[in-house]
């Protein structure tokens, strides 16, 4: 058996590593005398440590590139991600601080307020043992965009990336004003950038000429964008082509996960030779069987249950012709 810090890596995700508690459904806040609900689930999530953990779930070879600290939830993280199959060989422990945490009620049409403690992650730089790590690495899902831990080591440390014919993605958690500088010297370096519309709506200022918007990040260096446009599905658009996928039709549970799912599922479609626009809509599957559940894989079971899914369920375009 080959020992995890010498196994090849599918996909390498750099960024958010959290603990998510999500509760469902809560429909309000309870008074003095509580509420029973239905499930609490817990699971590792984050831009990171969800993104492989999904993308392991769907056959790939998935590496965390992050820090959890000494403490319960760190501990359970780190034992989940490792029971998926997850190299947590790169997941450092830091121990001054804990590990970021999210509680999410969930309320019953799948929104999610959250109550979140910044940790560790954020806070992690670029070690060592992840930059040896990329000679091992396909591909690279840089998720740590603004974070002060990972401060101008990003573009560096993708560059490097590139160089040993990686493919590159990069996605980000909140567009500070420090993340819009960090993407500058970012996509350069950037094969698809992946921003829910919500960020688009931060970084660029509107949100209504998606062509438009990948203009502008495609001018600053990216190679192509892919939106994450929520219950409107998904876009890829390169300098001269534009593909949309339509959502899956589902009655949503939780939506916390939609967002890493789709970039694991575009990767983990990918990985298997499909097609721009069939990785496209396996990725929406992917969400929407994500969404299907409570937690990080919702009633995500494997690459083939997506694939089973598509064959047995209708997209939103399908049901309106039908």
């Amino acid at each position: 058996m080959i020992p995890a810090a010498s196994r090849p890596i599918d996909l390498m995700a750099v960024g958010l590593t959290t603990l998510d508690i999500a509760v469902h459904p809560v429909a309000s806040l309870p008074g003095e005398e509580g509420q029973i609900v239905e499930r609490i689930a817990l699971s590792p999530a984050g831009t990171a440590a969800g993104t492989a953990y999904v993308a392991q779930r769907l056959g790939l070879q998935a590496a965390v590139g992050s820090a959890i600290g000494i403490d319960p939830q760190g501990q359970l993280v780190r034992s989940m991600l490792e029971a998926e199959g997850v190299d947590t060989t790169l997941l450092v422990d830091d121990v001054a601080m804990p590990t970021s945490t999210t509680v999410l009620p969930i309320r019953p049409n799948g929104d999610r307020p959250n109550w979140h403690m910044l940790g560790a992650s954020l806070f992690a730089p670029v070690t060592p043992a992840v930059l040896e790590a990329l000679d091992r690495t396909a591909a690279v899902h840089w998720a740590a965009v603004g974070f002060p831990g990972t401060a101008g080591q990003g573009a560096g440390f993708l560059a490097a990336a590139k160089a040993r014919g990686a493919f590159v993605t990069c996605d980000l958690i909140a567009p500070s004003p420090a993340a819009a500088q960090d993407l500058d010297a970012l996509l350069p370096h950037v094969d698809i950038f992946m921003p829910s519309l919500a960020e688009v709506a931060v970084l660029f200022g509107k949100t209504d000429d998606l062509r438009a918007a990948a203009d502008h990040f495609i001018a600053k260096g990216a190679g192509a964008c892919l939106f994450k446009l929520g219950a409107r599905g998904a876009a890829l658009l390169t300098h001269d082509s534009v593909i949309e996928v339509p959502p899956w039709r589902i009655d949503p549970v939780d939506t916390t996960s939609c967002g890493d799912s789709v970039c694991a599922g575009f990767h983990a479609a990918r990985h298997r030779g499909l097609s721009d626009r069939d990785a496209m809509a396996f990725a929406c599957a992917t969400a929407a069987q994500v969404a299907s559940g409570i937690g990080t894989t919702g009633t995500l079971a494997s690459y083939q249950g997506v694939v089973d899914f598509m064959a047995t369920h209708q997209t939103a375009t399908d049901a309106s012709h039908g």
